[in-house]
């Protein structure tokens, strides 16, 4: 099972099936959740911690995190936003810790690790402008933004793994994206225009 399902995220009564089995004391079937999702979940610590040894042990703490609390999972959202949840929860209270904004602000500068589309992106949107205007958000906008924009993560499965009701996600969605504007424009009079133009089709 391993072998054929790594590399790539499962979802539906595939992964349910899984969890039924290391809930009812199958413990090896938890190695298959990490060959499939330790990966994007490290991806997303990076974007979140913008450090890679840090996102290395984020993500071991946050799988150790996962194994201990899946008895109490329900599929009630799913597993990769019950997953997320408990990344997100980790990387904020790092993150608060560190309480000092340069810190933060590498999550938006082109990493090595990340290859690709991905690579490309983060290129197109990473600007001195853009990265200070992403330094004013706050750690759970910042949050809602690397959700959208790097993770891709579609707006019914952000409103699940941040538990904010659909309606008040977009809202503070645009809040997000005018805080930026306003900041950009403000910054040395640097137009928003190209950035929105790709940071639109995200957000």
């Amino acid at each position: 099972m391993r072998a054929t399902l790594q590399g790539h995220i499962p979802e539906g009564q595939q992964v349910e099936a899984v969890i039924i089995r290391v809930q009812q004391g199958e413990q090896e079937c938890f190695s298959w959740i990490v060959d499939a999702y330790q990966q994007p979940i490290y991806r997303y610590c990076c974007r979140m911690l913008g450090n890679t040894q840090d996102a290395e042990d984020a993500v071991q703490d946050v799988l150790v995190k996962a194994y201990q609390s899946i008895r109490g999972y329900k599929p009630a959202v799913s597993f990769s936003a019950w997953l997320y949840r408990i990344a997100g929860n980790h990387c904020l209270n790092l993150l608060r810790q560190r309480r000092r904004q340069g810190q933060f602000l590498q999550l938006f500068r082109p990493a090595a690790t990340v290859a690709g589309p991905e690579q490309e992106l983060d290129q197109r949107l990473y600007s001195p402008a853009l990265e200070k205007a992403i330094g004013r958000l706050s750690l759970e906008e910042r949050n809602l933004l690397v959700l959208r924009v790097f993770e891709e993560q579609s707006f019914p499965e952000i409103s699940a793994i941040l538990n904010i009701n659909p309606n008040a996600l977009h809202k503070r969605m645009e809040r997000i994206k005018r805080k930026v504007r306003e900041t950009m424009q403000a910054e040395e009079g640097i137009s928003w225009n190209g950035q929105e133009s790709v940071m639109s089709t995200k957000i």
